[in-house]
């Protein structure tokens, strides 16, 4: 499951990538295993995304997103 599968509002714990090479410039926002993060909501033409984590508003695209592999909590 990545973070593109979660609904509006439902949060889940980050497992992993679903690449071997995780983007930096998620890392560098906090993006890390074991990070719990809560899907905000989708942009009204659908990309990019509002998540929060660590208690921080973030923005990142759908593709991004479909990188981030995540369990429900």
């Amino acid at each position: 499951m990545t973070l593109l599968d979660l609904k509006p509002g439902q949060r889940a714990r980050m497992t992993g990538w679903s690449t071997e090479t995780p983007p930096s410039r998620l890392l560098e926002m906090g993006l890390l295993p074991g990070s719990d993060v809560e899907l905000v909501r989708f942009a009204p033409l659908g990309d990019p995304i509002d998540i929060k984590i660590r208690g921080f508003h973030l923005s990142i695209r759908k593709s991004e997103a479909g990188l981030v592999d995540v369990e429900t909590i």
